[in-house]
């Protein structure tokens, strides 16, 4: 099944295509609508709504995702794959795009931190007045964008290991002396002697007993 785009990644393409509901050429003279999307449906003149907006990005975006899914063969958090789908929607997922691009190859090879300054090398755009390409600020920011992104933390998944939280932190008898200590100075105040050492060993008893209950609900909820 092939993975989606989560919320972040989405919002950073919305973000960044912009939404234009009436059909304009972008930087490199291609027709374009909506929120990057380009095609045989987009002619001079046509105009829609939000709504079709929204249905042309998440049908464009499928081909993306499909192709960064097959193509990446190695695990990928949610935040990641977020990016480059980003990435590949922009630059193209075929020949000349992603497909091909350095930035998949050392990712492939395990080099994750190659992945920001490849994605920084995506910065140029074809310029038909000047019949050249040139450095597009809007580029800069968007390669910067996605590497942010690609750096969030996230839960690590793949096309065969499900994202999981993390395991919850440990309880132990020392962890529980330590929330239980400055508590047992209260009672001080009120008893002395034998009485307040056994009120204390019952205190660092029960707060120990209910940090473990605590844990077990924390990792049967992450199962």
């Amino acid at each position: 099944m092939t993975r989606r785009i989560n919320a972040e990644g989405l919002k950073l393409i919305k973000q960044w295509e912009g939404l234009k509901l009436s059909a304009y050429k972008d930087v490199a003279g291609v027709w374009t609508i909506g929120y990057g999307s380009t095609g045989s449906h987009v002619t001079p003149g046509l105009e829609i709504g939000r709504e079709e907006a929204d249905r042309l990005l998440i049908k464009d975006l499928d081909r993306f995702e499909r192709a960064v899914d097959k193509l990446v063969k190695v695990p990928l958090s949610a935040n990641q794959f977020a990016a480059l789908v980003s990435f590949a929607f922009n630059v193209g997922e075929g020949k000349g795009g992603f497909a091909t691009s350095t930035l998949l190859k050392k990712l492939n090879a395990g080099n994750y931190d190659a992945v920001p300054s490849e994605l920084g090398k995506w910065v140029m755009a074809y310029n038909p007045a000047l019949k050249k390409k040139v450095r597009v600020p809007g580029l800069v920011n968007r390669r910067a964008a996605e590497a942010g992104l690609w750096a969030k933390g996230s839960f690590v998944s793949s096309n065969t290991v499900e994202a999981k939280p993390a395991a919850p932190p440990v309880v132990s008898v020392e962890n529980a002396i330590k929330v239980a200590t400055p508590l047992t100075g209260l009672f001080q105040s009120f008893t002395s002697g034998p009485a307040q050492i056994i009120l204390a060993v019952a205190f660092v008893a029960g707060a120990a007993f209910l940090l473990w209950r605590w844990h077990r609900r924390q990792q049967e909820a992450a199962t």
